[in-house]
């Protein structure tokens, strides 16, 4: 449902025409890497966005405890608590029980994209719109991925993520989400990020573990 856009530096473009690529990886993945240390800092999230894709544009507001999140985005609110996921859907008052793998929450947590450096992407510096952004792109060179690519804006300043494209694979187009607000340092209990059945007290629970 959700995935990101880009980043990088504008004002390393001319040297990154002639920078070798072993320069470029590994500038890119000490961008990542003080993102990544940015975000493990800063305790818990509370981020709002907009994700623009082929269908259509919508938005939402995500909190963020170390792997823990909430996300609410058009009628759909899903908890992971590290472990299990519990995705509500407003229209049919059900909810949904599963324990996700790895790459099926990069396609709802839009920060799970902060570890793919480690596994196996080429990054790559790329020239970014806006000066005060790094913009990094992602690519996955196997077959059986499934984002074959992310483009990832980063702030300069703060080491925030504004914006994020991310293309699946099979699709042509990405889907961009760009961050309007970013709040660090909240206090979050872990119950936020599990269902409460007794605030749905009508939801029909369907179990896909």
């Amino acid at each position: 449902m959700i995935r990101f856009d880009r980043w990088i530096c504008a004002g390393l473009l001319a040297c990154l025409c002639v920078w070798p690529l072993w320069a470029q990886q590994g500038d890119a993945q000490d961008i990542l890497r003080r993102t990544a240390d940015a975000f493990r800092r800063a305790g818990g999230v509370c981020a709002s966005f907009s994700a623009r894709s082929s269908e259509g544009v919508s938005s939402g507001v995500i909190r963020l405890k170390g792997e823990k999140f909430v996300l609410e985005a058009d009628g759909m609110t899903t908890w992971f608590d590290g472990r299990t996921q519990w995705t509500y859907l407003s229209s049919s008052d059900e909810v949904n029980i599963a324990e996700p793998t790895p790459e099926e929450l990069q396609g709802i947590n839009p920060y799970a994209w902060l570890a793919l450096y480690e596994h196996g992407y080429a990054l790559e510096l790329l020239p970014s719109d806006a000066p005060a952004t790094w913009r990094v792109g992602m690519m996955n060179p196997s077959p059986d991925a499934q984002i074959e690519r992310l483009e990832v804006w980063i702030d300069k300043a703060t080491w925030h993520p504004v914006r994020i494209s991310l293309t699946a694979a099979g699709y042509v187009e990405p889907v961009v989400i760009t961050v309007r607000d970013y709040r660090t340092g909240q206090a979050y209990a872990d119950d936020l990020f599990r269902f409460d059945p007794e605030a749905y007290p009508t939801a029909e629970v369907i179990d896909l573990r």
